[in-house]
């Protein structure tokens, strides 16, 4: 049965970076409008960086020669994206420039809660393909019983 256990482990890993991403989604979204006083730190929009989970080609060929599958599932990084600052014209706020604009992140709510419904939508699927594979599992163990 490892194909069923790695099937599990695919989906967790699906599962993991889709609650990873919509982690950072919200965390963008809750920093979109935070001001900075001029020259302090803004918050930096993050990124999910989602990469396959591969062997090298010694784990590979050890692996083939004991049949069994190649690894499988994805991992993430999160990192800070570049994109610039957003400036608003807003002369009568305290965290103005001496030209009247207040900095915020430069975070695009719809962008950001795009990405956030996409991560609920792929974490269902996952979740799905894991409860196939449940079931199926499931069943083998049901079929293997009753001999």
């Amino acid at each position: 049965m490892p194909g069923i256990w790695q099937s599990l482990a695919i989906s967790q890993s699906g599962m993991d970076v889709e609650q990873l991403r919509a982690e950072v989604a919200a965390r963008n979204i809750a920093n979109a409008n935070v001001a900075a006083a001029p020259g302090a730190a803004l918050a930096k929009p993050l990124r999910v960086v989602v990469q396959p989970v591969s062997a090298g080609f010694g784990q590979a060929l050890s692996r083939a020669e004991s049949d069994q599958p190649p690894p499988g599932g994805v991992r993430a990084a999160v990192v800070e994206s570049d994109a610039p600052a957003r400036k608003v014209l807003d002369p009568s706020s305290p965290l103005a420039d001496a030209q009247g604009y207040v900095q915020y992140a430069g975070v695009n709510t719809l962008e950001e809660m795009f990405a956030m419904t996409m991560a609920v939508r792929s974490y269902e699927a996952n979740v799905t393909a894991f409860n196939a594979a449940r079931s199926m599992m499931q069943k083998a163990l049901d079929i293997g019983g009753k001999q």
